[in-house]
């Protein structure tokens, strides 16, 4: 596996030589296109950071002074802004510089309900990953991460469950419980609803319009963020097929039209726009996405792709207007898909709640790896959807459980009575992906073994049909294991997983939890699977994050 990874950095990196000499001969340049825009902000959230490094100083002011004049002007409201989150502190001998200006939101814990109030759990589907990979970062960097900044179901979903693909159905549901190998009481077990998305072989899938909207302003400078989002995109244009289009839209203190929508038989073009990428000044995100769906809309063909790709730190202005022509655009077929990059001036709120109004997915990329897994691994998963709105509801059957707690999906919850409402906005699922939840229930003692426990239900709509569709399964007691290590090497692994999460997010749940316990697990966990590279790190991070909280 390392072997063939070097040889994808290698045949990347010679083709972006040739790319570069060519630049220097004077071939294939693209037309430039400037279009200053209109300042249209009606709500701008002021954002308050504490910036340390020298060179970002004479940036932040510029922009305080501007939000000041608007201000002043009565043009914008200034609501007050979240402040910056904080790591845990560390002993003082191991103090490491905490990044700035963190942004993240406390969703709070799911508390447990008792199936006589309320037998029916619904969320809408979720399969972000930003979470995990900002932890990941922090452990990288010496830093254990903010309670804030741990979304449970996001760790979970990180993960390959190896579910089997559908062979009929667009989805297959798949059920699993077993005793609960963390907490004070053995009378409660762990319940697992796994949705797996079926896939669409690369002939198959319609051709894309792709816009790329890259933040160039100052704070994208700081540890070369920059350059790791040319390398996304130059990765993301290689492995696109030569009849997808590629749209390149800045913004910096104004959005510009890089390159207009252009065909991947002039790869070159567009490898040469992402190479040409500069720093640019204060921070103006919703022109930049004002801007980007002007563009979609002008290339955008009915039955392809139309999605815009967002790279950046986040820490940006997105007044109401932008955020309800994300909500228009989304219901008419372009989706907004967001990945984060850098730590210090990041706002993961923003890029969270982005990807969520525009029917899209969000990653954050730490590292070329991480790149390298959304943008070649897991290609045809990010650009292409194949469900949309879906949602999940649980009917818990009160002879059979007594109560149950949902671990993770704090803000994706919706209504019981809002299931089978197709209006409401819920989530999307990309072709081959898989959705985990993960449910802590109490099964009564007397209860039959072969009565149904539970019923899960799957609604979404079809794209290709755009037919709505409404799938069921049902467990039973008899299919419950009798003991933990007796379920499957994947179930075990969430267990894991969701505690560790639940540890590092301080959840009230896990608060007589051991680390160590889960650093012993891990690395069991990690012998049954030893050829998954995510669940050998994951081993490894584990051991990390005890040691700073040891």
């Amino acid at each position: 596996m390392m072997f063939s990874k070097i040889r994808k950095f290698s045949f990347w990196g010679l083709c972006s030589a040739i790319v570069l000499l060519l630049v220097a001969c004077g071939a294939g340049q693209p037309q430039v296109v400037e279009v200053e825009v209109t300042r249209l902000v009606t709500d701008t959230v002021e954002v308050v950071v504490e910036v340390e490094v020298e060179r970002e100083v004479e940036l932040v002011e510029e922009m305080a002074e501007e939000m000041a004049e608007e201000s002043a002007s009565g043009d914008i409201a200034m609501p007050s802004a979240p402040q910056p989150t904080q790591s845990p502190a560390m002993p003082a001998a191991e103090q490491v510089e905490e990044p700035n200006a963190m942004f993240f939101e406390d969703n709070g814990t799911n508390p447990f309900i008792d199936t006589r109030d309320d037998n029916l759990s619904t969320f809408a589907i979720d399969v972000d990953t930003g979470s995990y990979t900002i932890m990941r970062r922090y452990l990288n960097d010496g830093l254990l991460p903010p309670s804030e900044a741990i979304r449970v179901e996001e760790f979970v979903n990180y993960f390959d469950h190896q579910y089997p693909i559908p062979s009929e159905d667009a989805f297959g549901i798949h059920l699993e419980s077993a005793p609960a190998p963390y907490g004070e009481s053995d009378a409660y077990h762990l319940l697992r609803v796994g949705i797996q998305g079926y896939e669409v072989p690369e002939e198959d899938r319609p051709d894309g319009l792709f816009i790329f909207l890259v933040d160039v302003s100052g704070s994208m400078n700081s540890g070369n963020r920059i350059g790791l989002v040319k390398e996304s995109l130059r990765m993301l244009t290689y492995n696109l097929r030569d009849t997808d289009r590629i749209g390149l839209v800045t913004y910096g203190s104004t959005a510009r039209i890089i390159l207009e929508p252009t065909s991947m038989d002039n790869r070159m073009n567009v490898l040469t726009a992402i190479d040409q990428l500069t720093i640019d000044g204060a921070t103006n995100m919703d022109d930049g996405l004002r801007m980007a769906y002007q563009l979609a809309d002008s290339y955008a063909e009915p039955g392809e792709i139309n999605r815009i790709i967002l790279a950046s730190d986040g820490v940006a202005n997105v007044g109401a207007t932008t955020a309800e022509s994300i909500l228009r655009h989304a219901r008419e077929g372009i989706q907004l898909s967001t990945f984060g990059y850098g730590m210090g001036n990041f706002n993961d709120v923003n890029m969270e709640q982005l990807a969520d109004q525009g029917d899209g997915s969000y990653a954050y990329i730490d590292t070329l790896d991480e790149a390298e897994r959304v943008f070649d691994d897991q290609l045809m998963s990010t650009i292409l959807t194949i469900a949309k709105d879906a949602k999940i509801q649980i009917e818990f059957n009160p002879a059979v459980v007594e109560s149950y707690r949902l671990i993770g999906y704090e803000n994706r919850d919706v209504a019981d009575s809002d299931f089978r409402n197709d209006a409401v906005d819920a989530g999307e699922i990309g072709a081959g992906h898989s959705v985990t939840a993960l449910y802590e229930v109490r099964y009564a003692e007397d209860a039959s073994q072969n009565e149904a426990a539970l019923t899960a239900r799957l609604r979404y709509e079809d794209l290709e049909t755009t037919e709505i569709v409404e799938l069921a399964k049902s467990m039973a007691l008899r299919d419950v294991h009798s003991e933990f290590t007796d379920a499957s090497a994947t179930f075990q692994l969430d267990a894991v997983v969701v505690e560790y999460a639940e540890i590092l997010g301080h959840s009230y749940w896990a608060h007589d939890a051991a680390i160590s316990d889960i650093v012993i697990d891990a690395r069991r966990i990690a012998e049954y699977l030893p050829d998954d590279a995510d669940v050998q790190e994951f081993a490894v991070l584990v051991s990390s994050a005890a040691d700073m909280l040891e």
